[in-house]
């Protein structure tokens, strides 16, 4: 905890991250911004050449499509939603009157159609299935988007709205497992380029309760997800920087995903975590970007 608190305060008196007083929720400069970008582009040379077709949500989305998604069976811990207030005139003063001395003001918001993105993946697969059957070699698609999960820390790098670069791949298990197989390999020489050390390693996702304990077992037997991690605040436990996720037919299955020829499409996911990633720079070449070494800043502004 003091090591993450220590990079955390030298972040905000360097002006890098910006504090609103809440943990996890923090602006940005706009020199870390522009480490983001460069970073973006980086993404862009490795991945540009697949074709992928560029799509950008905002951080909300359907409520009734993040409903069906499942999410709060797995990970109610994390979600949020977005509320407002719906009420008459007489509601209105209440309202007023309990904030004026201080009391919870919230009680009467009510749930709007809009929940706050988990994951940059998913507005897209209801998106997609609106289409129709996907063609015989598939689809592939390139998404940015702020994501919310409620989980608020001292550690920067978990923060509770923070922006995820993705691709997915939609196809045969063939398919989608060589794509992520791909950008595995990618990950790591796009880390070498940048002059970060990582490992790669199968994990799990935060799975909710005792029935999520054996979700987790399962993701983890099957190696449906790796993680490239690098040290942040902590070199025994590093920081996931990038994910690599095979779903197998089940996003397919639920949203009804098709190829040509009627089967069901397995699909797959390589997740950048940018705020992350532009952390593990600051904290391994130092806050001031102009002593970076050379090769870095070469890979990142050319």
């Amino acid at each position: 905890m003091d090591m993450q608190t220590s990079f955390l305060d030298r972040l905000f008196e360097s002006g890098l991250l910006i504090d609103t007083g809440i943990d996890g929720l923090y602006g940005r400069s706009g020199q870390f911004e522009d480490v983001i970008a460069a970073f973006e582009r980086l993404i862009d040379r490795f991945g540009g050449a697949d074709g992928a077709e560029a799509m950008r949500f905002p951080p909300g989305m359907n409520r009734a499509f993040f409903e069906k998604s499942g999410y709060m069976k797995s990970f109610p811990q994390l979600a949020g939603t977005v509320h407002s207030f719906c009420g008459s005139e007489l509601d209105h003063v209440s309202l007023l009157q309990c904030m004026e001395v201080g009391e919870d003001w919230t009680k009467g918001q009510e749930a709007t159609d809009i929940v706050l993105t988990p994951a940059a993946c998913y507005p897209l697969y209801p998106t997609i299935a609106k289409r129709g059957n996907l063609p015989k070699t598939g689809g592939l698609f390139d998404l940015q988007s702020y994501c919310f999960r409620h989980e608020p820390s001292k550690d920067p790098a978990r923060q509770q709205l923070f922006r995820m670069r993705e691709y997915i791949c939609m196809g045969t298990e063939q398919h989608v497992t060589d794509f992520r197989q791909r950008w595995m390999d990618r990950g790591v020489e796009m880390m070498k380029a940048v002059g970060l050390d990582v490992t790669i390693d199968v994990a799990n996702d935060p799975f909710f309760g005792r029935a999520g304990k054996m979700l987790a077992n399962n993701q983890r037997d099957q190696n449906l997800k790796f993680e490239l991690l690098i040290p942040i605040t902590s070199a025994a436990n590093p920081t996931a920087c990038m994910s690599f996720n095979y779903h197998q037919d089940a996003f397919g299955t639920k949203w009804g995903l098709n190829l040509e020829d009627g089967s069901v499409a397995h699909t797959a996911c390589v997740g950048f975590g940018l705020e992350r990633i532009a952390l593990a720079l600051f904290h391994h070449h130092g806050l001031d970007v102009k002593q970076w070494p050379a090769s870095v800043r070469k890979a990142l502004w050319g």
